[in-house]
Parts: structure tokens; C-alpha cells; sequence
């Protein structure tokens, strides 16, 4: 039986809205309702219109946030979240955020070290790597997060539309170096607007809407209700 990763039960989460009439409720629940699981050396993706939720959903999942309503368990894992300016110290160049990620995921120097030039090469900054990162472009930002992501090893990859930010030739590189991790042990959530790329990497999909999780049905089908509830609107 596979190791259970993740297990969220009825999961909510509010942001408190600013307004002039303290009758009303300030309350915004940006997730109200999710239930679902995730297993050891699965590729689950997360889909649903902008503002469903998914983001937020990713930022509990990575231990950023808590949940305001539910009950959310998670393994002992080593976890790295790849979205625009995650994980990164804007006043460190790209270099030293490089080992402060890799410390913060349990490598010691010597690893980072052995694993620096790889992950320069794949995240393709060139000069920039000595530059503070706030200086970079979302994309640059994006690429060297994922070439930390693929070479300094953690349990659970979670992904916020990462693939569909770069050029082409970066998003078919880091296809395929993501799939190389997927035959492995690593377990993989991510979100995308991308039904292609969904179809392609995914064992299982979860559609959010309006901060809900819907039933669970098979890749294909799931697909297809999402496009569907797009065309609706």
C-alpha cells in the first residue's frame, strides 16, 4: 500500500476583507470545502478557473499558511513550492538564494555545492546568477526555483503554473526533466491551465471551484467538466 502524503479533510481558508459596514462579514473563504488525498509517486493536478483557489490551496499544502476550517495531515516529507518569488530573498543574488534554499531543504553545503553548476546551467540567468534576485524577470525567477527544485532532492514537488511561464524550449526542457522525477519515488501537485500538459503528466486531476472541491472522476472526465464549466461562462 502506498504512503499517504497528503490527507485534507473539508479544508477552508479565509482572508479578512477591509470594508465600512461592520454588520457585514469580512470574512472571504478563498477554499471552503476540500477533501482529497495524495499518495507517494503520484502527479496530481489541480485545476480550475482563476480564483478558484488553487494557489492558496498549494501555499497549505507547502506548510506556508494554515487552514482556518478542516483538518489537513501530512507525512514527514521534504517539500519545495515553485511559484513567481517563492522560497526567494529578493536582496540575495541568485547564487546565494541557490544555498539558502538548499540549507532550508536539508542539504548540507557540500550538496549544494556539487549541484551548483547544474542548477545554473538548467535555470539558463547567465550573468545574472551573481545579481540580486530582484532584479530578475518572473521567468528568470521561475526557471532557477525549478532547476532547485529537479536538483536538490525533496520528497514533494508542488508546482503553480511554473511550465507555463519561460519560452517554449525551456517549458519542453522542464517537461521532460519532470518526468524523469515522475518515474521515480517523488510525488508531484501542480496546477495548470495547461489540459495538455495535465493530460500528459497527470495519474489523477482535482477541479476547484469557487473554493470547493469537486467529486473525484477519472483524468479524462475530470478534463472534460472543466471545459465544459468553461464554455458556460
Amino acid at each position: 500500500m502506498k504512503e499517504l502524503i497528503f490527507d485534507l479533510s473539508e479544508v477552508g481558508l479565509f482572508y479578512r476583507k477591509a470594508h465600512l459596514f461592520p454588520w457585514k462579514s469580512n470574512k472571504f473563504w478563498a477554499l471552503r470545502d476540500v477533501s482529497f488525498r495524495v499518495y507517494r509517486g503520484e502527479t496530481v493536478g489541480i485545476i480550475g478557473r482563476n480564483g478558484a483557489g488553487k494557489s492558496t490551496l498549494l501555499r497549505i499544502l507547502a506548510g506556508i499558511i494554515s487552514a482556518d476550517a478542516g483538518r489537513i495531515s501530512r507525512a514527514n516529507v521534504t517539500v519545495t513550492m515553485q511559484s513567481i518569488g517563492a522560497g526567494f530573498d529578493l536582496r540575495l543574488t541568485g547564487r546565494q538564494n541557490i544555498v539558502l534554499n538548499g540549507l532550508l531543504l536539508g542539504s548540507d553545503k557540500k550538496q549544494i555545492f556539487g549541484r551548483m553548476s547544474d542548477i545554473i546551467e538548467l535555470a539558463g540567468v547567465g550573468e545574472f546568477i551573481d545579481e540580486p534576485i530582484r532584479y530578475y524577470s518572473s521567468g528568470m525567477r521561475l526557471r532557477l526555483g525549478f532547476a532547485i527544485a529537479y536538483y536538490i532532492n525533496t520528497d514533494v514537488i508542488l508546482i503553480d503554473e511554473a511550465l507555463a511561464t519561460g519560452d517554449y524550449a525551456f517549458q519542453k526542457k522542464a517537461v521532460k526533466l519532470l518526468k524523469e522525477k515522475i518515474k521515480g519515488d517523488y510525488t508531484v501537485v501542480l496546477t495548470s491551465h495547461s489540459m495538455p500538459l495535465v493530460r500528459e503528466l497527470c495519474d489523477r486531476v482535482i477541479q476547484i471551484e469557487a473554493g470547493r472541491s469537486l467529486p473525484e472522476l477519472p483524468v479524462e472526465q475530470t478534463i472534460s467538466r472543466y471545459e465544459a464549466s468553461q464554455k458556460e461562462n
